[in-house]
């Protein structure tokens, strides 16, 4: 049975191109960068060369590109550097942050070391910023974080008017970039932003490889201690395919951005009205009409002794979809995401998510919503 992947924003397929860039380094380039003699030095090399291409593309300066094993390490790094080293004693994020920054502010809390606060959302999912900048007017050293995009329904931060906030009330400002970086321009030197945080498989690089931004105008100290690797902020012998492969995918991402995201706009635009003609019952979770990741189509079905099971149905028929976020995907009870955005609704709805890349097509979703008739 063929397989059809529609979960695009859990990781994507490792693009030919990156793989093939990725394979010096994993056959004959494979010396340890810290070594001095020429192993070490070719690759360090590219690790440096990476490192540019990176910030170039980002509009960073390279030393402020440090790669680290995904987006999980680099939002803990930023979180506890923003504690530990910067003197935050509140942090003011979302109930809708992905659990790499949620499970890591609730233990800051936890362990005495800050105040916790989130902020309200609008009815579509919004970060309210009328409240966001009441909750900054307390005069403590702040840290707000809050993700870019969000994973599971798509709805994209205003990063510039929180960039703003954060620097009229001297606040930190870390963002989750894992769902944009790769899929939109992000130019670092024109966002107010402290720390922003991506994973290279989230837009068809290797899995394992992220990198953490710090911005130049603040000291932070290493999150892992050993080594002197990653100019001393980050220990341990490098993922240098990783990180090769890494910098690949983003050039390619850059160059075809034009091309694949109204490629993948037109799909996630095709299925929605697809679905709303065949099942007429179905709502859309988040702001899927306006300020939304062109990726991600989150849909509500009514609950019914059919549906209930329409995850493992689905993969059944060969159609690879989630609930939710992939790091919970194991759970049985309903997102977190989903959850804050019904408002005690959640129990009468089966969401799925949906998520497309440049490789899907408009015959899969006709395929998928033939599927469905069968299964809701």
């Amino acid at each position: 049975m063929s397989r059809i992947y529609f979960d695009n924003a859990a990781t994507t397929a490792l693009d030919p191109e990156v793989l093939e860039a990725m394979m010096p380094y994993l056959t004959e380039k494979f010396g340890n960068p810290s070594s001095i003699y020429s192993y070490g030095r070719e690759t360090k090399m590219a690790i440096e060369q990476a490192r540019k291409s990176v910030a170039r593309i980002l509009n960073a300066n390279p030393g402020e590109i440090f790669f680290t094993s995904g987006g999980t390490e680099s939002s803990n790094t930023a979180i506890h550097a923003a504690i530990n080293d910067l003197g935050c004693k509140h942090i003011i994020t979302s109930p809708i942050e992905h659990h790499a920054t949620l499970h890591t502010v609730e233990y800051m809390e936890k362990s005495g070391r800050a105040k916790l606060s989130f902020v309200k959302l609008t009815k579509d999912g919004h970060i309210d910023l009328q409240d966001l900048e009441q909750l900054l007017a307390n005069n403590e050293k702040t840290l707000v974080t809050l993700m870019h995009a969000n994973n599971e329904v798509g709805n994209l931060l205003k990063i510039k008017a929180v960039g703003e906030l954060c620097k009229k009330y001297d606040a930190i400002f870390h963002s989750d970039t894992v769902q944009t970086v790769g899929h939109y321009p992000i130019d670092l030197k024109n966002l107010h932003v402290h720390f922003i945080s991506a994973a290279g498989h989230k837009f068809h690089g290797p899995k394992g490889v992220g990198i953490l931004y710090v911005n130049e105008n603040i000291q932070i100290k290493p999150y892992i201690n050993g080594g002197s690797q990653e100019r001393n902020m980050r220990a341990g012998t490098e993922n240098l395919y990783g990180i090769v492969g890494f910098a690949k995918a983003l050039e390619k991402a850059t160059e075809r951005y034009e091309q694949d995201s109204a490629y993948i706009k037109g799909l996630k635009t095709y299925m929605a009205e697809k679905l709303q003609q065949e099942f007429p019952g179905i709502s859309f979770n988040g702001d899927t009409n306006g300020s939304s990741l062109y990726t991600v189509l989150n849909v509500s079905f009514p609950k019914t002794d059919k549906s209930e099971m329409l995850l493992f149905n689905l993969d059944m028929a060969g159609v690879c979809v989630s609930g939710g976020s992939a790091c919970t995907s194991g759970a049985n009870s309903t997102s977190h995401v989903i959850k804050a955005l019904c408002n005690g609704t959640s129990d009468s709805i089966v969401p799925i998510r949906f998520s497309f890349s440049r490789h899907n097509t408009k015959e899969e979703i006709d395929t998928v919503i033939e599927k469905l008739k069968d299964l809701v």
